[in-house]
């Protein structure tokens, strides 16, 4: 996203010169079937987790190679800029979870009240409250569930202008023109792009491995646990709230599309550089409790 700054560190290297070797294969396998193939990498994993300064140092080896390489952030691609769409997150919580309380027949006039004071303080969706008001179970399911529907989905993302781009790109467009969103509404424009000497283009992004991104070669998996996620977060605070119970619960969500989209990934990273198959990753998750 424009006026982000990467730092890269000895951990985002261990991870990348891991990577590399696995990766340089692959694409050479697949440029091996025709020389002028276009490959298309994408680099995801939860928020914070480094993809940025991997897919970073990932298109650096293949440019020092003379392999043209460029990254694409996905995070342009989204209908809103972050804090809107941090609103509507929240509305869409709100609106299904209010929504459930009255379809299930646990609403009155007491409980609406006492909804309207937490959503006021913003405690509407901290799951201590439902201690002292067993009824904000329903709220937050009902909530959790329209966020499902929402998250990493074509109501939230526009995968049709990114899916164009990777198709144009595979097609040899020689320039190609590419959004850039930054965190008002004012930043909003389109830059064009050299592609003439590209043969790699590495998207980063937490939803690289989507069934809606249309033309990924090879994904790549950082993973990261939850709370993993959520300290990468408290040390960048790149947006504010992260120590919101709502934020966690977006991230539990995140993970488990993550973790739902797993098998597709050609490469697996753990947090200490190890790569590993979609069994041993499973496992871990299951060890974690995460499924």
């Amino acid at each position: 996203m424009p006026g982000d700054v990467i730092q890269i560190h000895t951990g985002h290297i261990m991870k990348a010169e891991a990577v590399f070797p696995k990766l340089y294969q692959l694409v050479m396998d697949i440029q091996e079937l025709h020389s002028n193939n276009k490959v298309v990498i994408s680099v995801h994993g939860g928020s914070g987790v480094g993809k940025s300064e991997i897919g970073a140092l990932l298109a650096y080896y293949f440019n020092d190679l003379g392999i043209g390489t460029y990254i694409l952030s996905g995070d342009n691609y989204p209908y809103r800029i972050p804090k809107h769409n941090d609103q509507e997150r929240l509305r869409i919580f709100r609106d299904k979870g209010l929504k459930g309380l009255v379809e299930q027949g646990a609403y009155n006039k007491e409980r609406g009240e006492v909804l309207r004071k937490l959503q006021e303080l913003n405690l509407d969706f901290d799951p201590n409250k439902v201690k002292v008001d067993p009824w904000l179970f329903i709220y937050h399911q009902e909530g959790r569930k329209g966020l499902e529907g929402y998250l990493g989905t074509v109501s939230e993302i526009d995968f049709e202008e990114i899916n164009h781009i990777i198709a144009q790109f595979k097609n040899g467009k020689e320039s190609i023109l590419l959004k850039r969103m930054g965190r008002e509404v004012t930043d909003l424009w389109y830059d064009k792009v050299d592609f003439s000497n590209i043969k790699i283009m590495v998207i980063e992004w937490t939803h690289g491995n989507n069934a809606d991104l249309i033309g990924v070669d090879i994904p790549i998996l950082l993973n990261s646990t939850p709370s993993e996620t959520l300290e990468h977060r408290r040390l960048r605070n790149r947006d504010g709230g992260t120590d919101s119970p709502f934020t966690t619960l977006v991230l539990d969500i995140e993970q488990k599309l993550l973790f739902s989209q797993a098998p597709r990934a050609k490469i697996i990273v753990l947090k200490d550089g190890e790569i590993i198959n979609y069994e041993q990753y499973r496992q871990i998750m299951l060890q974690e409790g995460l499924l």
